[in-house]
């Protein structure tokens, strides 16, 4: 067995596990063109059914909507198994690109990381859109048989590829032609890639229903020659009566909150346009309806918008019962009290969305919690005290929540030993006890603590600062854990005693559902990891193997980009070098001027202020945190590693291992 987590500078392979073929400028391959997807289809759509590489075509026609060049999307799925995606936009532009020499449209079916999307700049094509990585109807054509473009712009052109490839070049199609401008595309899935070659009827209905919904005014058709059914939506006011058919017969406590909220020209935080459309409804049983979208794409997943309407709309609850002293003595509201009951349609408008993967299920971008946030608590708050008895309706339903809540955690501590050791005196607890919401996390020195101790949340965060390297713990025996003062108070604050991985341990006096390892982004830090990771694989297995370890990801970069266009100024925080790469790479396709920006380089945790702690490493809706568990190697060759790697009397085996091994470590220096 061995942790999953990644050791940058001495254990990133295992022993016996390696590979004994070197490692030179041979063994590099360069994929070409397609070739990358048709290799690895699941890193870039879903491989269950051929549907989101249709989907990928249908959000190209809705970010033409989205922009106002479009007011019809139609999608027929034929006999024979292929799908057409038509819009009346104004087409994909059909000339030669200026440095690549090739046609434009051409591009964008066979070229990864080409597209009309990265241009946020004032004038861009599209200033908000749902592609953004140039990535998706490339993937749609890669893993199809067959795929006809035709677009009426300057004219009528026709284009034709198979398996990616073009067979038929961009050349005029005078036979097609007529008045409107637009794009047509018909695909010819390969079902050599899909575990199944059915689009499900059911996910595809939903999906444009839902375009149309987002798009007032916008007609979305679906015709199915299979059966010769035609299905047609078009909404002028669409939210509300959405959510109103999806709860039909649940009865609602008040009636629906419906907003919308988009930051000016001169707003300090946000871009022009960047904001939110939503409609909420809160019900004390029936089923419960959660959707969300962000520039039209669907977020299954969920994300920082999410988070950001559960904010708000908490907030703003929280504060109208406060002001109207509704809480009863003793009683707490959290956020889950008010959203337990909630169900939402929430469409949301961002500049530059960062997703999670290629397939866009959840949306990561930090801003966006405040960006929903700010604007659902306003207009909540509003609301709430324009209708002061829908108020004490809602704060009813959350309070009611908190005390089911407070009662189910009562029963879960008289369960509990009624022995209490004395906890650390520089542990700052939380004030929740519930295993499903605390966690303590263990911070490299005193100042980073004290940071730690500032921008947390108090209710269920709680801090150990640690002085200092932590003790190797590889060769100390169970019973002089506890001469060091750090392995003690580490095992009094979380409760557990320290164990054998065949022993059955008391876990009943856990007292934080996540144990974190916070430490410096550098090399430092890392070597701290390892020797907690020690810690907590030798004395501690049973946390390990019941996912309770963590390690936080703080970022080692921070870049201060300045206001371009329509974007203000922002700071985009990266983990590493790599990531920095990236997005300087990413801040000259947007067009920001070389040398502009600034790069700072956090020296420690110590460095940065509590707020920028909370933003990007404690924070559960825009966090990274990677968790440990075990793998699947051979327990005796694992310690037979470990031993290698930490014994103190096996240097000279490590100088070895590591002048063998070094070339394939990640080590920042």
């Amino acid at each position: 067995m061995v942790f999953s987590v990644k050791w940058r500078a001495f254990s990133t392979a295992v022993g016996d596990n390696l590979s004994n073929q070197s490692y030179n400028e041979s063994s590099i391959r360069v994929l070409k063109g397609l070739e990358p997807v048709r290799q690895r289809p699941g890193m870039y759509t879903r491989t269950e059914n051929p549907l989101h590489i249709v989907q990928e075509v249908i959000d190209n026609a809705a970010d033409e909507a989205l922009a106002g060049h479009g007011k019809h999307i139609q999608v027929i799925l034929h006999a024979d198994g292929s799908v057409t995606v038509e819009d009346d936009g104004r087409g994909i532009p059909v000339g030669m690109h200026p440095e690549e020499q090739a046609p434009v449209a051409e591009l964008v079916f066979t070229r990864l990381h080409a597209g009309g999307k990265f241009d946020k700049k004032g004038g861009g094509a599209y200033a908000f859109s749902g592609g953004l990585h140039g990535v998706g109807v490339s993937v749609t054509n890669a893993l199809s048989k067959r795929l006809e473009l035709v677009v009426w712009r300057e004219g009528t052109h026709r284009m034709v590829f198979a398996n990616g490839d073009v067979i038929e070049p961009l050349a005029p199609a005078p036979e097609l032609a007529r008045k409107k401008s637009g794009t047509r595309v018909r695909v010819w899935p390969d079902v050599s890639f899909f575990d199944s070659p059915a689009i499900p009827l059911t996910e595809l209905t939903h999906l444009l229903r839902s375009k149309a919904v987002l798009m007032a005014g916008v007609k979305v058709s679906l015709v199915n020659e299979k059966t010769g059914d035609t299905r047609t939506w078009q909404y002028q006011e669409g939210l509300s009566g959405y959510l109103s058919e999806s709860l039909q017969g649940v009865e609602l406590r008040v009636p629906l909150f419906e907003g919308q909220q988009f930051a000016g020209k001169d707003h300090e935080s946000f871009a022009e346009g960047e904001g939110a459309q939503w409609v909420v409804a809160w019900a004390d049983e029936g089923n419960v309806v959660r959707e969300s979208y962000v520039n039209l794409i669907p977020t299954p997943a969920g994300g920082t918008h999410e988070s950001g309407l559960r904010e708000g709309l908490f907030a703003a609850v929280k504060g109208f019962a406060e002001m109207h002293s509704l809480l009863p003595k003793g009683v707490k509201l959290l956020p889950e009290d008010v959203f337990a009951r909630t169900s939402f349609v929430l469409s949301a408008k961002v500049l530059d969305p960062q997703f999670q993967g290629q397939i866009k299920e959840r949306l990561n971008s930090r801003d966006a919690v405040r960006l929903v946030g700010g604007f659902v608590k306003t207009s909540l708050d509003l609301w709430l005290n324009s209708h002061v008895e829908y108020g004490k309706k809602l704060a009813e339903l959350a309070i009611r929540q908190a005390q089911a809540r407070a009662k189910s955690s009562q029963k879960v501590e008289k369960r509990k030993s009624s022995g209490v050791a004395v906890l650390p005196g520089k542990l700052t607890d939380c004030e929740s006890t519930d295993l499903s919401r605390t966690e303590v996390f263990l911070v490299e020195g005193d100042s980073a603590g004290g940071s730690a101790k500032m921008g947390r949340d108090k209710e269920f965060q709680a801090v150990l600062p640690l002085r200092g390297k932590v003790l190797n713990a590889w060769e100390v025996d169970r019973d002089r854990l506890f001469a060091n003062n750090e392995i003690h108070d580490i095992s009094v604050a979380i409760g557990v005693d320290p164990h054998g991985p065949n022993d059955t341990p008391d876990l009943s006096g856990l007292r934080y559902g996540r144990v974190c390892i916070l430490s410096d982004a550098d090399v430092d830090g890392s070597h701290i990891q390892v020797l907690l990771l020690t810690l907590f694989y030798r004395h501690f297995p049973k946390l390990v193997e019941a996912g309770r370890i963590f390690v936080a990801r703080p970022p080692l970069f921070r870049v201060d980009v300045p206001a371009l266009g329509k974007r203000p100024a922002r700071k985009v925080y990266c983990l590493d070098v790599g990531e920095l790469d990236v997005v300087q790479d990413k801040l000259r396709k947007e067009g920001v001027r070389e040398g502009s920006w600034d790069i700072s380089r956090f020296k420690g945790l110590g460095e940065m202020s509590p707020v920028q702690l909370w933003e990007t490493t404690m924070n559960p809706d825009t966090r990274r945190m990677l968790p440990v568990c075990y793998g699947e190697l051979d327990p005796a060759s694992t310690t037979k590693m470990f031993d290698m790697l930490m014994g103190k009397g096996e240097s000279a085996q490590r100088r070895t291992w590591l002048e063998e091994k070094g070339n394939l470590a990640d080590v920042d220096i």
